[in-house]
C-alpha cells in the first residue's frame, strides 16, 4: 500500500473519486471470492468420488479436513494480499462490508461511502460466482457448491454467529494494528491480512465455511440459487451478524488497548 496503509485503508488522504473507488472495491472483492470461493470448488471437485482419511465432519477434500482448508486458507491469503498491494491506493481495499462498517463505526470513514462501497463489495462477489460457474461448468455448481458457506454438521445456528464472530474479530484487530494505525510499519499490510485469513480459515474452515465477509458468502448464495444448486438463503444472517459483530468489536477494542 502507498505510503501510509493506515490513511488509505480508512480513507482519510484517498483521492481517487467515488467512481473509481467504487470499481476498485468491486474488483477486489471479486478476486477474492473467485480465487478464494473457487479454490473451495477445485477441492471438492478434485476430491469427488474419494475417501477422505479421517472422519471429523468428513473433511471438504482428499486430505479429509486440515490440509485441504490450508490449501484453501493460502488462496484466500494470496488473493487478498494481491488486492491490497494493487487496489490499496485507489480504495484502501476494504472487499469485505464487516471492514467497511466497522471503519465507519470509529469514525474512520465517510457515512456517504459506505453504502456505496458494500454496493460494490457484493456486486464483485456476484460477478466472480456467476463467472467461475460459467468458466468452469455445472460442477461447479452441483459438486463444489460454488464455494458456498454453512455450519458444518454438529455446529449450531448460534455457535457458527459466534465462531464467525470470533474469527472476523482476529481479521480486523491486525487490519486495525498493521493497516489503520498510523504507526504501523508501511508495506506489510497486504502480508498481514493475507496470512491472517490463511490462519483464520484453516482453523475454522471445517466449522463454518470460515466466511468472515457477508459479501464474500453472497456471491456463491446467489449463484447457486439463481443457477440450480443448494438454496442456503437460511445461512444468510449468520455471515452477516458475525462478521459485523467481531469487526466491529475488535475495531472499538484496539482503539481501547492503542489509545494513547
Amino acid at each position: 500500500m502507498a505510503e501510509s496503509p493506515s490513511t488509505h485503508l480508512s480513507g482519510d488522504i484517498m483521492t481517487a473519486s467515488l467512481g473509481k473507488r467504487f470499481v476498485a472495491e468491486a474488483v477486489g472483492t471479486f478476486i477474492l471470492v473467485f480465487f478464494g470461493a473457487g479454490a473451495a470448488v477445485v477441492t471438492l471437485m478434485l476430491a469427488a468420488g474419494t475417501s477422505p482419511p479421517n472422519a471429523f465432519n468428513g473433511g471438504i477434500g482428499a486430505l479429509g479436513g486440515l490440509g485441504d482448508w490450508l490449501a484453501i486458507g493460502l488462496a484466500f491469503g494470496i488473493a487478498i494480499a494481491g488486492a491490497i498491494y494493487a487496489l490499496g491506493r485507489v480504495s484502501g481495499c476494504h472487499i469485505n462490508p464487516a471492514v467497511t462498517i466497522a471503519l465507519f463505526a470509529t469514525r474512520r470513514f465517510p457515512g456517504r461511502d459506505t453504502g456505496a462501497y458494500i454496493v460494490a463489495q457484493f456486486i464483485g462477489a456476484a460477478a466472480a460466482s456467476l463467472l467461475f460457474a460459467w468458466t468452469v461448468g455445472p460442477d461447479a455448481v452441483t459438486i463444489g457448491g460454488l464455494g458456498a458457506t454453512a455450519p458444518f454438521p454438529g455446529i449450531g445456528y448460534l455457535q457458527a454467529i459466534v465462531i464467525e464472530a470470533i474469527g472476523t474479530f482476529l481479521l480486523m484487530f491486525v487490519i486495525m494494528g498493521v493497516a489503520v494505525d498510523e504507526r504501523a510499519t508501511p508495506g506489510f499490510a497486504g502480508l498481514a491480512v493475507g496470512l491472517t485469513v490463511a490462519g483464520v480459515i484453516t482453523t475454522i474452515g471445517n466449522l463454518t465455511g470460515a466466511s468472515l465477509n457477508p459479501a464474500r458468502t453472497f456471491g456463491p448464495y446467489l449463484g447457486d440459487w439463481l443457477l440450480g444448486g443448494s438454496n442456503l438463503w437460511a445461512f444468510f444472517p449468520i455471515y452477516i451478524v458475525g462478521p459485523i459483530v467481531g469487526a466491529v468489536l475488535a475495531a472499538f477494542l484496539y482503539d481501547y488497548l492503542a489509545g494513547e
